[in-house]
């Protein structure tokens, strides 16, 4: 909602020439109830001349008259065609000039681990320009030797909520056109939240791919049971040829 201009010097006003509630003046203004509250009683606001809203163009007297009878009314303030859209024009997003200097180590963050966002949405991002994060994708910074990847959200150069947007908006114009991603770029797409409730997967060692099914104790399947029966017989496991007692027999009684 929309707040008028000069908030504190308004509420000034509304206290000093009207009856309306020190509720519905903190939210017309946006201001705590207490401090309006304090604006009454002399000890917020010394010396803050009151700024009248009707003269102002912000408030209309049928408004307040409204206000004053009925103390669940809510203020509104005046439309004023001028004004539209005036809060959606914002401007790059300012960085700090301490901060400056992290912005390439928060590109190349993103261009390793987030290759799915565009160059707009970086730029947007960490408040940087496209050629910088061109030459950063390929590796022609001047600087590009000592650069280490940093996460932005932890250099305090945007919010985890807007990189999330930033990702899941890039997840949903890849699907959208169709494209196959791989399961890496599955697991980048996904938001810190939902990473952070997934199961951590133990991962098995390479010189043992294969052998997951493989135990050392346990009971056994019935096909290893009949194999073993199969067995159990020595003539059936060395495959010895029968008749051999008979000729043993044959040579003993030649002597």
């Amino acid at each position: 909602m929309a707040k008028p201009l000069m908030a504190k010097a308004t509420a000034v006003w509304l206290v000093d020439n009207t009856t309306i509630s020190f509720k519905q003046i903190a939210d017309f203004v946006g201001m705590h109830e207490l401090e309006i509250q304090g604006i009454a009683d002399g000890e917020v606001a010394v010396g803050v001349k009151g700024f009248d809203p009707v003269a102002n163009n912000q408030l209309t007297q049928d408004e307040i008259d409204k206000a004053q009878g009925n103390p669940l009314h809510k203020l509104k303030l005046k439309f004023n065609p001028a004004a539209a859209g005036e809060e959606k024009r914002r401007g790059p997003r300012y960085t700090p000039l301490s901060k400056r200097q992290d912005r390439p180590n928060s590109i190349l963050w993103l261009v390793k681990f987030h290759p799915e966002l565009s160059d707009g949405q970086i730029a947007k991002l960490v408040g940087t320009t496209k050629p910088t994060i061109q030459s950063i994708r390929e590796r022609t910074h001047w600087n590009i030797a000592n650069m280490q990847p940093i996460d932005p959200v932890a250099l305090g150069l945007c919010k985890q909520s807007e990189l999330d947007a930033a990702v899941q908006k890039a997840a949903a114009k890849k699907a959208a056109e169709g494209g196959v991603m791989s399961d890496d770029e599955r697991r980048k797409l996904v938001s810190t939240e939902q990473s952070l409730e997934m199961d951590a997967e133990p991962k098995i060692p390479s010189a043992i791919e294969g052998l997951e099914t493989f135990t050392l104790g346990g009971g056994s399947s019935d096909e290893d049971e009949k194999k073993e029966e199969d067995i159990r017989d020595a003539d059936s496991f060395f495959n010895l040829p029968s008749g051999g007692d008979d000729e043993d027999e044959d040579e003993d009684s030649r002597f």
